[in-house]
């Protein structure tokens, strides 16, 4: 994974991580799903990388 994607990759997971906390606490069932769909996307990117290496190896 190269070292660009993968910090995009975790941050974006940590963006959505405190976006889903933010919802909750404000009982904001849009934020809530909003940060649950950025974990998602940051999640999806890291699967990517993950798999483009392991075909690189």
């Amino acid at each position: 994974m190269s070292g660009t994607e993968k910090t995009k990759a975790h941050a974006e997971q940590a963006k959505g991580k405190a976006k889903e906390a933010m919802g909750r606490m404000a009982s904001n069932e849009r934020m809530t799903a909003e940060g649950h769909a950025d974990q998602a996307k940051g999640n999806a990117r890291q699967a990517e990388e993950d798999s483009k290496d392991t075909f690189r190896h």
